[in-house]
């Protein structure tokens, strides 16, 4: 890539007078030496899976092997379709289709990593919710996409997007910070105006740590994919408003990176601290251990 940064990638994108997600699609294509358009379809490809994984979680909404999570994306619908959503219909659908894509990764359903599959509910649900909102095609999208993950490369290779390393901010962080960069640009925003975004949704998570119930990516990764959601879209309002990361969003990476690396390994998708280790934590790990003991 001929990028390493976010501000290399703002360079680039003024320079050659094209968005990021057009720049992102010519760097994947030299990186793996394929023509552009069937980069772009393999794209499209994974936004099908995302739209499916957002119909099956609402419309069938499926219960985790475990028992403990399933159906909330209906649930939420059905609360949003009943008009009592102090949220709001467009940031609520949002909300719901975030839900449903980790529903369908909790019941071992097809998803897109995006970036890890513990955050893989984030940037469908925005996407999916926005493009039903707004009329966008599939193009808009796939090129949408191809932003989110330029946005996502330079983090991963500043700082890291797996729990394990740097806590949950380094996963559902990251995804945020992915979904609120492409829809703003999605919407018109200028490549800088994307990667304020960016800045303004991963500040928000530093710090979040990755503490998994029983070690399984339900509670409460499910729930921050939601939460997360809601989010992204708000960091993207407030960049097209104007707001500006004081702190550029190359240096909050780099604070994640610090962030994460100090993070105690309790907290960092052992299942040895936080949620996963409270009175009621530890006995959902221990009935799942005899439940599978016995099956």
């Amino acid at each position: 890539m001929r990028f390493s940064t976010l501000q290399d990638l703002v360079l680039l994108c003024e320079r050659e007078g094209v968005p990021i997600g057009r720049l992102m699609l010519g760097e994947q294509a030299r990186e793996t030496d394929e023509p552009e358009d069937r980069v772009f379809e393999r794209m499209r490809g994974y936004y099908r899976v995302m739209k499916e994984a957002v119909r099956k979680g609402i419309e069938e909404a499926p219960v985790s092997r475990s028992g403990l999570t399933g159906g909330d994306a209906r649930r939420v619908r059905d609360y949003l379709d009943a008009g009592a959503s102090a949220l709001g219909a467009d940031a609520g659908k949002a909300m719901a289709y975030a839900l449903a894509v980790s529903e369908v990764n909790a019941s071992m359903g097809r998803i897109v990593a995006t970036p890890t599959a513990g955050s893989c509910g984030v940037i469908p649900g925005v996407f999916v919710s926005a493009q039903e909102r707004f009329g966008w095609s599939d193009d808009d999208m796939v090129y949408g996409l191809f932003c989110a993950g330029a946005i996502g490369y330079v983090i991963a290779n500043n700082a890291f997007i797996s729990g394990a390393e740097g806590g949950c901010q380094a996963e559902i962080g990251s995804a945020i910070a992915m979904a609120a960069g492409a829809l703003t640009e999605l919407r018109g925003g200028t490549p800088e105006q994307a990667v304020h975004a960016v800045g303004l949704a991963l500040k928000n998570s530093l710090g979040l740590v990755c503490d998994p119930v029983a070690g399984l990516v339900e509670v409460p990764c499910i729930v921050r994919n939601g939460l997360g959601a809601v989010t992204a879209l708000a960091a993207s309002d407030m960049a097209l408003a104007g707001v500006r990361s004081v702190i550029p969003s190359d240096e909050v990476i780099g604070a994640m990176l610090e962030i994460g690396s100090l993070m105690p390994e309790a907290y960092r998708e052992t299942a040895r601290g936080g949620l996963a280790r409270t009175p009621t934590g530890r006995k959902i790990a221990q009935d799942i251990r005899l439940e599978r003991r016995n099956s």
